[in-house]
């Protein structure tokens, strides 16, 4: 477990990317942008008022964290026409009016948000990733993502994985590493979302976790073992994420539907699926649905001793996290040395 988290730690810092905090006043984020500046990490950008944040956080050492105050910095005019210019034409549907009448309302916008102000500061190339979340929702660091952010080419879909690292030997999971997707974001993903995720999961198993994807798309059967059709269609629906996935993909190593214990136990997927290059070696899950795919990872979590490393958001062009507001320093640090990872 120890060495998986070390390799990120040890390959974010070969590449030296600037990491934007938005969260300056929250101490757990200050302590953590301190703490990842000092182990080399990345350099780290951290949004708030200088003053403040220093006499918040007397005993945090702040040498050589970036901070920037959006209400001085010269770059905020900037910000806010990139903004009005990306928002122009959008209704807020709450008011009938435009999101933003002006550049000196979109200005004011992104002094009241510094999750979109951090956004734009990624989207200008001024930072290279995103880390928010700690002390707001997940709509609120996702929104200015979709927003400004837009997802990257060829993908549409917003999902998240976890990268599950092993505590023992485990003869199902010889890379004592695995990406489990969709488990936090999408709760019901069409085929398309699903090929999407799939895709997306492959380039976190090989920046973050460091393996090679071998990808399961899963169900309660495989190869047509099983159907539905009659009642929710969850079987057709992940062969035609598989086809989709494969045409969009033709390289990646990826197939199903298979039942779980078709994609990684070697008995089990030579008897089901003996043509398959993935049956019973996989090491990339995609779960058909939220449902399973958050039950199944906590399962891996509490009963298979599994450290679940995530939710790690993916399929934005540019690298954003979202954090959980029960975060601890060291997850917050974790984070951070992810998305140095994902901007490489």
């Amino acid at each position: 477990m120890a060495n998986v988290l070390e390799s990120i730690k040890l390959n974010a810092k070969s590449l030296n990317k600037n990491v934007v905090l938005p969260e300056g006043e929250d101490s757990r984020v200050v302590e953590a942008a301190a703490q990842a500046v000092k182990e080399g990490l990345a350099t780290v950008t951290l949004l708030g008022n200088p003053e403040e944040i220093k006499k918040n956080n007397p005993s945090v050492d702040l040498e050589g964290v970036v901070i920037v105050d959006p209400v001085t910095d010269e770059r905020t005019a900037k910000y806010a026409e990139m903004l009005f210019e990306a928002r122009k034409g959008k209704i807020n549907k709450k008011t009938g009016l435009p999101e933003y009448a002006d550049v000196e309302e979109a200005k004011k916008g992104i002094l009241k948000d510094y999750t979109m102000y951090g956004a734009l500061m990624l989207k200008a190339g001024d930072v290279d990733g995103l880390v928010s979340g700690a002390c707001h929702s997940t709509a609120n660091t996702l929104r200015p993502g979709l927003q400004v952010i837009k997802t990257a080419p060829g993908i549409n879909t917003v999902s998240s994985s976890f990268v599950m690292i092993a505590d023992r030997e485990n003869k199902y999971n010889p890379d004592g590493v695995a990406v489990f997707a969709d488990c936090a974001i999408n709760i019901e993903p069409d085929a398309q979302q699903l090929a999407d995720i799939a895709i997306s999961s492959a380039d976190t198993a090989r920046k973050i976790a460091g393996i090679e994807p071998r990808v399961a798309m899963l169900s309660f059967s495989t190869k047509g073992s099983g159907n539905d059709d009659k009642f929710f269609r969850s079987v057709p629906k992940m062969q035609e994420a598989t086809r989709i996935a494969k045409e969009q993909a033709p390289d990646l190593i990826l197939d199903g539907e298979f039942q779980f214990d078709a994609a990684v136990a070697p008995e089990v997927g030579k008897l089901k699926a003996p043509e398959s290059k993935v049956a019973g070696n996989a090491n990339v899950f995609i779960f058909p649905n939220i449902n399973a795919g958050n039950i199944g990872y906590k399962i891996a979590q509490r009963f298979g001793g599994y450290l679940a490393l995530g939710p790690i958001c993916q399929g934005f062009a540019k690298p954003i996290n979202d954090l959980s507001r029960g975060c601890s320093v060291e997850d917050v640090i974790a984070v951070i040395a992810i998305t140095a990872l994902q901007a490489k």
